[in-house]
């Protein structure tokens, strides 16, 4: 009865498996804004973070391309002007078996780049710090919040393409 039962039961799916085969900054750049035209008196420094997030599969098997694009402008409260900017593209090459392909998109877009978020930190922070500011410790990103964003932005868009139509 026992083997009955084994064949029976329905398989049960492989659990997801994920291996960053590398890492790479694709693209950086730091401009330091206060070195260049200086600033005279009180500094209160106002931090804006924008995110972009793409993914795309590779000629490998079970092979994928996440880009991180981080856009960091320093500005000060007290007048407007620039304090630094910072652009920073940081990428990893994942091998992703067990995920359907039905939640492979917010797989890639939400797990992937939460396991490249603490290089991504400690780069920011470095380069930061050997630019002349204090290190900036960027805060958690929440992933999963800026991949819904991202799909009701699309959902307003094609809304908003089909009335026009």
């Amino acid at each position: 009865m026992a083997e009955n039962e084994q064949a029976a039961a329905p398989e049960q799916a492989a659990a997801p498996r994920m291996q960053i085969a590398t890492q790479f900054i694709r693209d950086m750049s730091f401009e330091n804004i206060v070195a260049q035209k200086g600033i005279q008196g009180d500094v209160q420094p106002d931090i804006q973070v924008q995110v972009n997030l793409d993914a795309k599969k590779r000629e490998a098997e079970n092979t994928y391309e996440v880009i991180a694009k981080f856009s960091i402008h320093s500005k000060n409260k007290t007048d407007g002007s620039s304090l630094f900017m910072m652009e920073l593209e940081y990428g990893g090459v994942f091998i992703i078996e067990g995920v359907p392909e039905a939640q492979m998109h917010p797989y890639l877009l939400i797990e992937c780049p939460r396991m490249l978020f603490p290089y991504v930190r400690r780069i920011v922070s470095d380069v930061t710090r050997d630019g002349g500011f204090p290190p900036l410790n960027l805060e958690n990103i929440d992933f999963v919040g800026l991949y819904r964003q991202e799909l009701t932005r699309r959902a307003q868009a094609e809304k908003e393409n089909a009335t026009v139509s």
